[in-house]
């Protein structure tokens, strides 16, 4: 398998569904900016999501379409972090979930808009226009949480203590990620995960937030196996292509 497509279907797949999890607030949230403020940023993980789609379809060159990729592959078939799968929860694990995925995503479209890939940087370059938006939107959050009342600092922290080992799997490569960074066109995860251990430990301290401690990390990100939330995500994505196969709006 090319090791572009895979490298494609990395990103996208992470927007997909973290778009998908983020869509499951829209009118729920706390106040109606607040809604709207969350809806819209996942849209923007959707919408990045189709321009990788797009792009690895031509990669593929096997005539399978964006929406294809999107939603008519089985479950070992994705390659997105375990982050993007895990519970919404409460809304302090939500802004967790969206804080460190912005983090991430801010590092790696940075490092990307320097790919030897030119059409790779340019989705990098639209992309990290939104991530920085989402990066600012939930670090306010993570700090009204934490230095709050009493309730939404224990909220954030047990949120910390539920799902803080899942944070370096975002890190993990693909099949074929290694020749990618031979060639310039990918950046080293490696060096980026330093990185965001860098940005998110003077992030806690502006908030008083104590760092997660515990060193241990949940393996297998990106390798086909998915944690048990997983496959009700697929369930609810795929149902109408499955129930109607070929169905377009």
């Amino acid at each position: 398998m090319n090791p572009l497509y895979n490298y494609l279907l990395k990103f996208a797949d992470d927007s997909f569904i973290m778009g998908q999890r983020l869509s499951a607030w829209c009118g729920e949230g706390p106040y109606l900016e607040e809604d709207i403020a969350l809806t819209n940023i996942a849209l923007d993980e959707l919408g990045q999501a189709n321009n990788f789609y797009v792009y690895a379809s031509r990669v593929a060159d096997n005539g399978k379409s964006e929406d294809d990729l999107a939603f008519l592959r089985y479950e070992h078939e994705y390659v997105n972090a375990h982050w993007v799968e895990l519970p919404n929860e409460d809304y302090a694990q939500t802004i967790l979930k969206v804080y460190v995925f912005s983090v991430y995503q801010k590092l790696m479209y940075e490092a990307l808009s320097n790919s030897a890939d030119e059409e790779l940087s340019a989705l990098a370059q639209k992309s990290l226009k939104e991530v920085r938006y989402h990066y600012t939107h939930t670090s306010s959050w993570m700090k009204i949480f934490a230095q709050g009342t009493e309730e939404s600092r224990e909220r954030l922290v047990k949120s910390l203590d539920n799902i803080w080992e899942y944070t370096k799997g975002l890190f993990a490569k693909v099949e074929g990620e290694d020749d990618l960074i031979a060639l310039n066109i990918a950046p080293n995860v490696d060096e980026l995960y330093k990185d965001f251990v860098a940005i998110t430990e003077k992030d806690f301290a502006e908030y008083r937030l104590e760092y997660p401690a515990n060193p241990f990390m949940q393996p297998k990100s990106r390798t086909g196996y998915h944690t048990e939330y997983f496959g009700f995500i697929l369930c609810e994505l795929q149902y109408m292509q499955r129930a109607y196969p070929g169905c377009t709006w």
